[in-house]
């Protein structure tokens, strides 16, 4: 069975906003990622891997 933080990483990579999304729902974690991804695609990246895995 895949864990679910195996498909939090998954989306956070292919979408990032969505990722942290689902785990924080509309806190300030997911806005930060939504601008940090429309700002650049890789910062939104970095920062949902850091705060889905950290």
């Amino acid at each position: 069975m895949v864990s679910h933080r195996f498909i939090e990483v998954i989306l956070a990579i292919l979408l990032p906003p969505l990722g942290v999304f689902l785990r924080y729902e509309c806190k300030d974690k997911f806005w930060i990622c939504l601008l940090l991804t429309l700002l650049g695609y890789l910062p939104g990246i970095i920062y949902a891997l850091y705060v889905l895995v950290g």
